[in-house]
């Protein structure tokens, strides 16, 4: 706390700094509290960072529980945190890393949480997200104007636990004053790692020889068996040139690729080449799409763009799934137009058991695990819940759409 004793705006109370001895008491006398236009019984509110200091403050003296009472309208000071907040309740709607949950908690927030794995079923959201002031949220999670009435004024805040937000209806969100948070940054590493790993997996075959090792098709040693293309001397392009895509790069500096070529809205000071699409398609040996979805974006990879690829070409996309049409896809891979794909996003998500592309050798699908590192997802449910603690408190977020 330093020598600043003032806690808030004009209107909160100003206390002095504690003792550090822990069994200094403080008289009720000795603190001053500037009332405003107050009613003698009002509750005094304060945000995040004066509740700290003051619990900071409280907690390392002895305060007469009848000051509490008077001032803050608790009881007790185990009590105080929680009434101070009591206004601010959030639905969580996944089972989420417990390190959001906690700071949720004890910024003295009242969490309701989907407490299980799989999404919550949409009438149990519309239902649980009355009356709240803030939603944790994931990708899965339809935020239009159906879920957003249903909220009703009091919805203030969306945190999402996603960088993709195409799942919000931000217009909407814009239209009602609801401020949206995202996650962008703590997830780079981790998809990017992904994003190299299923390339490789994808090229080098690597599930067509754990399946030879697991059903006995492994025999002799043949020089051309499970063979496929090196990253060695070879140029990669990539759709999109954010913080993933720029960290893919880097992954990528070990392998002693020949060139890397991206395509993007706008040049990026980089080692990579800077080209339009068409060049990307033609020159790329592995094409790795990192972008995000847009009006522009959505189905770019098409029949005509498989068809402009080398036939030797590998595919991978761990963005969004929209991004590829994904029957197209299976045509382009049967008919050998390209050689391979690796996806770790489709349409729909879970792809249908069914689906031809589950039933093709040089095609490897992922169930959406970019992020899935434990130290991304807890660091992506800590963001969540900054975002929103922050939003309600009317500060910065420290990532905000």
């Amino acid at each position: 706390m330093g020598g600043d004793n003032t806690l808030g705006n004009g209107n909160d109370p100003v206390v002095p700094q504690a003792s550090s001895a822990s069994s200094a008491t403080l008289s009720p006398d000795a603190i001053s509290v500037r009332r405003s236009s107050r009613t003698k019984k009002a509750p005094v509110r304060l945000n995040l960072g004066c509740l700290r200091r003051m619990r900071c403050f409280l907690l390392g003296g002895k305060v007469c529980n009848s000051f509490i009472k008077r001032y803050f309208n608790c009881s007790s000071v185990a009590t105080m945190s929680t009434t101070l907040s009591r206004q601010h309740s959030v639905y969580v709607t996944r089972n989420v890393p417990e390190s959001g949950i906690q700071l949720l908690t004890s910024a003295g927030l009242k969490v309701t949480q989907w407490k299980h794995d799989a999404a919550v079923p949409r009438e149990e959201l519309l239902t649980n997200i009355s009356q709240v002031d803030a939603l944790f949220c994931l990708l899965t999670d339809k935020v239009d104007s159906e879920l957003l009435d249903a909220a009703g004024g009091s919805l203030k805040v969306i945190g999402t636990m996603s960088v993709g937000h195409d799942h919000i209806d931000m217009e909407e969100c814009k239209k009602r004053g609801i401020r949206v948070g995202f996650t962008p940054d703590v997830l780079t590493h981790a998809t990017a790692e992904l994003t190299v790993a299923l390339l490789l997996a994808t090229s080098r075959r690597l599930m067509e020889g754990v399946q030879a090792a697991k059903d006995g098709s492994w025999g002799t040693w043949k020089p051309t068996w499970l063979c496929g293309p090196s990253l060695q001397n070879s140029t990669v392009g990539i759709l999109g040139f954010g913080r993933i895509g720029q960290q893919v790069a880097k992954n990528l500096g070990g392998f002693d690729v020949g060139k890397i070529i991206y395509t993007a809205r706008t040049e990026v000071a980089s080692c990579a080449q800077r080209v339009e699409f068409d060049e990307l398609l033609l020159q790329s040996d592995f094409l790795i799409i990192c972008c995000a979805l847009t009006d522009s974006t959505k189905n770019l990879f098409d029949k005509n763009a498989f068809l402009k690829m080398k036939k030797s070409a590998i595919l991978v996309n761990t963005s969004r799934g929209p991004v590829v049409n994904m029957d197209d896809l299976a045509e382009a891979l049967e008919n050998k137009e390209i050689a391979g794909a690796g996806l770790d996003v489709t349409v729909p998500e879970p792809i249908p058991l069914d689906h031809s592309l589950l039933k093709l050798n040089n095609c490897v699908v992922l169930p959406h695990i970019g992020s899935a590192t434990n130290e991304a997802r807890s660091a992506m449910s800590r963001l969540t819940a900054e975002n929103i603690i922050a939003a309600l408190n009317n500060q910065k977020m420290p990532a905000e759409l």
